[in-house]
């Protein structure tokens, strides 16, 4: 898990999103972006130019809580990896 948190693209630079509004959300709440993408296409539908809109409304949103909160990512530095050899040798010590 900690290999794709690493190699993470921001959300505007992904090739397979527009701006990474929906994801972004789904993201910060927790749930699939799929259950924003329906109603957005829906609105798209009905009144393009409200769709387009609030898309663009939410995209501001997404933009100011990323900047303003960004994710604290954790230091790997002060965690030693344990090793077969650090294993064994702390057994040795033990006995």
């Amino acid at each position: 898990m900690d290999s794709q948190d690493n190699n993470q693209v921001a959300l505007p630079m992904r090739s397979h999103t527009i701006f990474g509004v929906c994801e972004g959300i789904g993201e910060d709440f927790g749930f699939n972006p799929i259950f924003l993408r329906i109603p957005f296409a829906a609105s798209m539908l009905v009144s393009p130019v409200w769709g387009i809109g609030a898309y663009l409304a939410l995209g501001l949103f997404v933009l100011a809580s990323r900047l303003l909160f960004p994710k604290i990512k954790a230091s790997t530095e002060a965690v030693e990896p344990v090793t077969a050899a650090n294993e064994q040798r702390e057994f040795a010590e033990a006995a």
